[in-house]
């Protein structure tokens, strides 16, 4: 906890002791006091208006004591002009890591940060900035998701350092909880890289948290990206165990790893300590979806669609078909009703939120893939069964480009069928995303439909990009899905569905983003090889989405590429470059 100087000695530190203190202060601390060491950099968070969370690591060698600190927010490097500071404890019950409130700042305002100890050594500066005032013209960010260590360097992190971005958004799986051992996923070329994890098992205790987080956190790349500029984040399943929900979660067993409860509060624990947020409930750590105004361009709701409400997903009962019956069981009777991915408390939480902000553009800040990703029964069957579906494929991409070109009469009966949802169903490939909770989903955007709001999703998981459409199960759009390739995650290519892209998005047909003439009706564009982040640019005018790709994560020397830019204007024109 902060301990912050009242306001009569605010009022001081930031006016006439505010030179004195900053020129002085590190480098000529108590002789008395034992140095600390500052491990893991600086990092800052959940930025507001007229406030930011600031966050660091200190402890002294070989010693268990509490690390006094004290911070200061400036408007120079140089720290002569201090305009806010205060006194923290590093200490042994929160691993030695430390948060404070910083206030009383400008809005738009870029400020430097750094933490000093009681023996005047000081930690590195960081950089943050507070959200922009209502007339802002134009925000940038970028946002990330799933970043494996041990597949390879944060190479990612590094370019998005050098971005113009203004703040970072991270949307879960900052870690993953698999141990070291080869056959475990992403481990194949760990040793070679030097990237073996630690602790060697899977993540349960305390103590397992803790070592993950500080091996995540010395990474340079990752530190350099902390210390540039605000993080807002939320968690996936991985700061967990892979595919959580409320009651579980497919790497959890029991009779091996205790109780889910416990290990769940244990994750939710270690995460508010080594992670810049500001906790919405102190008492429920647990509940971490929030929202962030940047001015009167766009509010950005921070979803959980993981850990907070999500009911148990078809597809991790063991079934010979993955869930899709029970799924359709669940359908055609309606149970599915009843099937959440997000709280009932945390919908009306969303639904007041959307109606309440004036802002030009609403964006949710969420975990999973939000668009339907169907895929033709006849395509899915043979992928299932492990034959090569190269034939489904061409056979419904043909059918579905003849009928754009020259009409259904120009179909044969097989071709018809072939499009036909009724006789060939379009039927989801993953459960665990939202085309898992249908229901949920469809509620969700008929709220933003009857708003008549302008939405805009953000999501990850998935190692994959995309820009799909979000509609409704009707098939009226209400809004777009930026959704991210991953930090270093493997995605489809792993698999050897690399190729897969362009058969997805219709570009094989067509050669052009938002054909529609793809395996999935509502996506537009896909790239299913490439590991890198999103640069958001938001004016009143238009979202535009910059899909920056990474050349390599195996190696630190690499280049960086644009694989698709997409503007979405207000007038609901997209366009693509």
């Amino acid at each position: 906890m902060s301990k912050s100087i009242n306001r009569r000695n605010f009022m001081v530190t930031a006016t006439t002791g505010a030179a004195i203190l900053g020129s002085t202060l590190a480098g000529c601390g108590d002789a008395s006091a034992r140095p600390a060491e500052f491990k893991y950099g600086v990092a800052s968070g959940d930025p507001l208006s007229n406030r930011v969370i600031l966050w660091t690591h200190a402890k002294i060698a070989d010693s268990t004591d509490p690390v006094g600190l004290t911070w200061q927010v400036a408007s120079d490097s140089a720290f002569s002009s201090v305009v806010c500071s205060g006194r923290v404890d590093a200490t042994e019950a929160t691993a030695f890591t430390a948060k404070v409130d910083a206030f009383g700042l400008s809005a738009g305002t870029t400020y430097f940060y750094r933490f000093v100890d009681d023996a005047g050594v000081a930690s590195t500066t960081g950089t943050t900035r507070t959200l922009p005032a209502v007339n802002a013209a134009s925000v940038s960010f970028a946002v990330f998701s799933c970043s494996l260590y041990s597949e390879g360097f944060f190479n990612t992190y590094d370019a998005a350092s050098k971005s113009d971005a203004q703040f970072a958004v991270h949307l879960g799986d900052y870690l993953y909880e698999y141990g070291a051992d080869p056959k475990q996923f992403g481990n194949t070329d760990a040793v070679k890289l030097g990237r073996v994890i630690v602790p060697a098992n899977d993540m349960v205790s305390l103590s397992d948290y803790r070592t993950r987080y500080a091996l995540y956190r010395s990474d340079p790349s990752l530190q350099a990206l902390h210390a540039k500029m605000p993080w807002i984040t939320v968690w996936d399943d991985h700061e967990f165990a892979n595919n959580a929900w409320v009651g579980g979660a497919e790497n959890h067993n029991p009779a091996t790893q205790g109780d889910w409860i416990t290990r769940k509060n244990i994750a939710a624990r270690v995460y508010h300590e080594w992670m810049p947020i500001r906790t919405p409930d102190a008492a429920n750590l647990l509940k971490i979806y929030r929202s962030f105004d940047f001015g009167s361009l766009f509010s950005l709701h921070m979803l959980d669609t993981r850990i907070e409400g999500r009911d148990r997903q078809y597809d991790s009962y063991g079934d010979k078909d993955g869930g899709l019956t029970r799924y359709g069981t669940a359908l055609a009777s309606g149970t599915d009703a009843s099937h959440r991915m997000i709280s009932s408390a945390q919908q009306t939480w969303l639904t007041d939120g959307l109606s309440k902000s004036g802002a030009v553009w609403q964006f949710l800040g969420n975990q999973d893939i939000m668009a339907k990703m169907w895929f033709p029964a006849s395509v899915l069957q043979v992928a299932a069964t492990g034959g090569d579906p190269t034939q489904a494929v061409t056979d419904y991409l043909t059918a579905k480009a003849t009928r754009a070109a020259a009409g259904p009469g120009a179909l044969t009966p097989t071709q018809t069928a072939l499009l036909n949802p009724a006789v060939n169903p379009r039927l989801p490939y993953n459960l665990d995303s939202w085309d898992g909770y249908p229901s949920n989903r469809e509620a969700v955007l008929q709220t933003v439909k009857a708003q008549g709001k302008k939405l805009v999703a953000l999501s990850g998981d998935s190692h994959n990009a995309w820009f799909s459409n979000l509609t409704t199960l009707a098939g009226d759009k209400v809004g777009v899905e930026f959704a991210g390739s991953s930090v270093t995650a493997p995605g489809f290519e792993s698999a050897g569905l690399g190729g897969l892209a362009s058969s997805m998005d219709g570009s094989a047909v067509a050669k052009v983003s938002g054909s529609g003439l793809g395996l999935i009706d509502d996506l537009n564009y896909s790239d299913s090889i490439r590991r890198g982040y999103l640069l958001m640019t938001v004016t009143a005018a238009a979202v535009k989405g910059d899909f920056v790709f990474v050349s390599t994560v195996k190696s630190t020397t690499y280049t960086t590429a644009v694989g698709k830019s997409v503007t979405v204007l207000a007038s609901g024109a997209i366009s693509y470059a």
